[in-house]
């Protein structure tokens, strides 16, 4: 994977990586929210709970909605091509084909292997 790839990866981890954050975004994944459903649920005030949100939406990995009889309430639902591409990314990054068979270049491993050609 590329230094870039690698980053965008972790970017997007590190920000899953927040068990509180990782909470709201499982109840999203069960399908569209509320920040008041979200609260309820999880038992913890709005601010926070906008706050989570703002950072899922800021990374792109939650999309908005608003009501279109009453513009004050807003609903958060999980932004599926950004989950396809992470899923994406992450069965790129944890392909085990990318695994080469190899020795180490230092340590005792690496001295057995010298000796072992010298001694020949």
């Amino acid at each position: 994977m590329s230094k870039s790839a690698i980053t965008e990866l972790a970017n997007t981890l590190k920000i899953l990586s927040d068990p509180s954050r990782l909470a709201v975004f499982d109840l999203l994944m069960q399908g569209v929210q509320c920040n008041c459903e979200l609260g309820d649920q999880l038992k913890m005030p709005m601010n926070l709970i906008s706050h989570h949100l703002q950072v899922l939406r800021d990374a792109g990995l939650v999309d908005t909605e608003r009501d279109s009889t009453d513009a004050r309430w807003i609903y958060y639902s999980v932004n599926q091509k950004a989950i396809r591409q992470l899923r994406q990314q992450l069965d790129a990054f944890l392909d085990i084909e990318r695994i080469q068979p190899r020795q180490p270049a230092c340590g005792s491993r690496r001295i057995s292997k010298r000796l072992t050609v010298t001694r020949r």
